[in-house]
Order: structure tokens, then C-alpha cells, then sequence
């Protein structure tokens, strides 16, 4: 069960950052990212308005809130990659963080002991997204290199892995507010960042629309994964969501009819190969 909510998270993630991603290719991507998390600030408030179970600490809102730092900085610098880079690069790019940092701190300092096996699908894990990420040619536009977001990829990696590690501390029985508190704060980061980078404040409606409805889709995902940490180990429920680079790949060979490369394929067959070990535990 909780491995299905794992991947369930990860095909959520997966499908709001495709989204996204491409209208980042048409309005600046930080706008995105602020209109995608003001509305799944308001999906997380309906989820926990409607939930009767649960109650929240100052700590779980703490860890909420941090988590929420790391979302507004994750999505609004990988959103800006998006908008520079090729999509089959920045988003594997974004997630070594995301992966490495909770299975680290798992494992040194929460004392999670993830059995043998679970250990080579977690190995398994490593590969499958360098290979995924493997690309070459132009980015968005013909005119900058694949590789041309990948410093802005990576400041959105530190930002997913506080966020999946900071999530995962809240307590059993914190119910969804500090989900809603994780929201509220991701929207004050990338206020924050939008008037740094001097980004628009306003979108087109469509491009918006989409921005909301994958915002959503994007709260969605990081509750199933707050469900799965709280009936499996951190490390584990971090890298089954965390394989989320591959439905954007998939996705782009099928609506944007993007080429697999030989690498991409044996990274989708060892992303698959890490799934089944994981899940064996």
C-alpha cells in the first residue's frame, strides 16, 4: 500500500511539472510557479477543512513550513530551468537532491535501516536518473544548449530535498494542516524570488489556467507522500516518489513526440528495475 502511494505521488509530481514546464515555455517560469502553488494552497486548505482527523503541533507546522520553503524554491528555480533547458535534462537534474538528502540524513541520523534489497533498488535508483537524463541538442527555442538550465536545476534539487525530508517528519497524526502551512509558505518564497528575478506579476488566462490545475495536481502528489512516509521508511517512500523524472520523459515522446534515446531507455528499464526491488523490501 504505502509503495502505491509512493508512486502515485510520483506520477502526480511528474504530470505537474510536464505541465508546467511547458507553459514555463511560453510565460517566465517563476509566474508559473507562483500561480501553480496559490492554487494548491487552496487545494490543501479544502483537503483539510474536509478532514476530521488529525491534529497538528507547533512542530508539525514547523516542518510544514519548511517543507513549504523547499517547494517555493524548488519549483520556482526548476520551472526557471525548464524555461531554459531541455525538459529531459533539468527535471532528472533537480531531483539528485531530492533523492540523495533524505536518504541521507535517513539513514545517519533517523536510524532507518532499509533491508538488502530495498538497497539495491535505492542503488538502482542513482543510474536510472543520470541515464534519463541523458540528452543532447538544443533546448527550448533552438538556440541554447540542453544543458543551458542546469544550475538553476540544481538550486531547485536542494530545494526538493528539504522538502521531502521536512514532510516526512510530520507527526501520524498531523493530519493535512501542515500540508497547508507547507503551501502558504512555498507561495511567500516565490514572492520573494519573483521580485528578485523581477518576474511578472500576471499570466494569460489559459497559461494560467493550466498553472492552477497542475498547482493542484502538484498538492495532491505531495500528500500522497506525506500518507506513504507515515506506513513506510523515509529513504524508501523518498526515492520510489522521487523517480517522478520519468513521466515527463514518457510524456514528451508521446504529445511532444521527443526522441528516446538508447541511454533514456535503459534509464526507464533501471527506474522500473529499482520499483520492483523496493517494493520487494
Amino acid at each position: 500500500m504505502s509503495e502505491t502511494l509512493a508512486l502515485a505521488s510520483a506520477l502526480c509530481f511528474g504530470v505537474t511539472h510536464f505541465a508546467n514546464g511547458l507553459v514555463s515555455r511560453r510565460v517566465d517560469g517563476i509566474t508559473v510557479a507562483l500561480y501553480a502553488q496559490l492554487a494548491g494552497t487552496a487545494v490543501a486548505l479544502v483537503a483539510a477543512l474536509s478532514s476530521v482527523s488529525g491534529s497538528a503541533t507547533a512542530g508539525d507546522c514547523w516542518f510544514g513550513a519548511l517543507s513549504g520553503v523547499g517547494t517555493g524554491v524548488g519549483v520556482a528555480f526548476l520551472y526557471r530551468a525548464m524555461s531554459q533547458g531541455q525538459m529531459s535534462v533539468v527535471v532528472p537534474v533537480s531531483d539528485v537532491g531530492a533523492v540523495a538528502l533524505p536518504v541521507l540524513v535517513g539513514v545517519a541520523l533517523l536510524g532507518e535501516r532499509p533491508a538488502a534489497v530495498a538497497w539495491v533498488g535505492i542503488a538502482a535508483a542513482v543510474p536510472a536518473l543520470w541515464l534519463v537524463s541523458q540528452a543532447s541538442g538544443p533546448g527550448p527555442g533552438g538556440g541554447s544548449p540542453a544543458t543551458a538550465g542546469v544550475p538553476a536545476a540544481l538550486a531547485a534539487s536542494a530545494g526538493f530535498g528539504v522538502q521531502f525530508l521536512a514532510m516526512a517528519q510530520v507527526g501520524a497524526g498531523g493530519g493535512l494542516w501542515p500540508v497547508v502551512v507547507s503551501r502558504v509558505a512555498s507561495v511567500l518564497v516565490i514572492a520573494a524570488v519573483l521580485v528578485l528575478y523581477r518576474s511578472p506579476v500576471t499570466m494569460p488566462g489559459r497559461p494560467a489556467a493550466v498553472a492552477a490545475a497542475a498547482g493542484a495536481v502538484g498538492t495532491v502528489a505531495i500528500i500522497l507522500y506525506l500518507a506513504a512516509t507515515r506506513h513506510q521508511l523515509m529513504a524508501v517512500a523518498t526515492v520510489l516518489s522521487a523517480l517522478y523524472p520519468a513521466i515527463p520523459v514518457l510524456l514528451a515522446l508521446v504529445f511532444l513526440h521527443e526522441r528516446l534515446t538508447r541511454w533514456q531507455a535503459a534509464g526507464l528499464v533501471c527506474a522500473a528495475a529499482a520499483i520492483a526491488l523496493i517494493a520487494l523490501r
